[in-house]
């Protein structure tokens, strides 16, 4: 089975006959051990360090179909490798714009995407309240907002809804978490431990959304949710705000109240706050873990990984667009 491999050290890459060879280089120059890496195993590559490769190098990425995403020292994502687009079809894409240029069919799929992520932040919210965190009130209130979701009548008082929504959730994250506060979110740079973790981790949801939908028809340029932008894969944005809450913010409380990450591992400067090394590994692999979770599928009636979700998501999206049925979000059900 192929999968993610993450690169945290700089270094040099290249083909070596129908292998990766990973050759590690510190601050001075001075090269590690390679690595070698079969290429039939290997789903795509996060690069959190720098990364030194050629033309013939991306040119077997891409003939293999592999995409490469890239982030900065400050843990920004700041772009992707996308192989040549595979499965994109004329039909699709027509029809595609089509669904974002007509105002009331546009409406429906972004609607569907802030109704999908709302019900999973109350799905983390009761879970925690079944553990003894009083929340309550504020599922009382989320709940409520939820309820005009249906109601809003164009993009802007939807995604207000949504901002909302999400505003009084990130409140909730003083109470869940043990030993770590919020206070609001901050983000560009980061102001403390939590909303350097969230910033983080919704990166690497959105990257996991954009490798999904290069495996559909779908063209990640056209959003329904996000407006669609210069230099941006938004389809990404809007279907990572589904899966957010159960994958990026589940892993943040695990580690945080599990120990796993503590305060000695953030950098903590004048005005932001970046993981450390050991704390990016540590969180790439419990998000890696839970990607890797399966769970029984009501409809296929088989197990099935998180991260199949994902792409099962962009699915349903694509039979929504060609009008063969309508889409509903993926809604947690345990």
């Amino acid at each position: 089975m192929k999968k993610t491999y993450y690169l945290f050290n700089p270094g040099r890459m290249s083909r070596k006959d129908n292998t990766l060879k990973f050759t590690p280089v510190d601050n001075m120059g001075n090269e590690g051990v390679p690595k070698y890496i079969p290429i039939e195993g290997v789903s795509d590559l996060f690069c959190f360090g720098a990364l030194d490769a050629n033309s013939a190098l991306y040119n077997f990425l891409g003939k293999e179909q592999i995409a490469v995403h890239f982030f900065d020292f400050y843990e920004h994502y700041t772009g992707s490798f996308m192989p040549k687009d595979y499965l994109l079809a004329g039909r699709m894409q027509i029809e595609q714009t089509n669904h974002y240029m007509s105002k009331s069919k546009r409406l429906v799929i972004a609607r569907r995407f802030v109704e999908g992520a709302a019900f999973n932040i109350v799905k983390n919210l009761r879970y925690y309240q079944s553990r003894g965190k009083d929340l309550s009130s504020i599922i009382e209130t989320i709940e409520k907002l939820c309820e005009s979701v249906s109601q809003a009548v164009d993009i802007d008082v939807l995604m207000g809804v949504e901002g909302n929504i999400r505003q009084i959730y990130y409140e909730t994250f003083n109470v869940i978490l043990n030993d770590f506060s919020m206070d609001g979110r901050s983000k560009q740079p980061p102001q403390n431990e939590v909303n350097a973790l969230v910033s983080f981790g919704n990166m690497m949801c959105y990257a996991l959304c954009l490798g999904q939908i290069y495996h559909t028809q779908l063209n990640p340029t056209i959003s329904f949710l996000h407006e669609p932008g210069y230099r941006r894969y938004s389809l990404a944005l809007d279907v990572a705000e589904i899966f957010k809450p159960i994958l990026v913010d589940r892993v943040i409380f695990k580690v945080l109240n599990k120990k796993e990450i503590q305060a000695r591992d953030f950098d903590v400067q004048v005005n932001s706050v970046l993981l450390k090394d050991a704390a990016r590994k540590i969180f790439v692999r419990a998000f890696e873990e839970r990607l890797n979770e399966t769970i029984k599928h009501r409809s296929l009636n088989r197990h099935v990984s998180y991260k199949h979700l994902v792409k099962l998501e962009c699915y349903k999206l694509t039979k929504h667009i060609l009008n063969m049925e309508e889409y509903r979000p993926f809604k947690s059900w345990w």
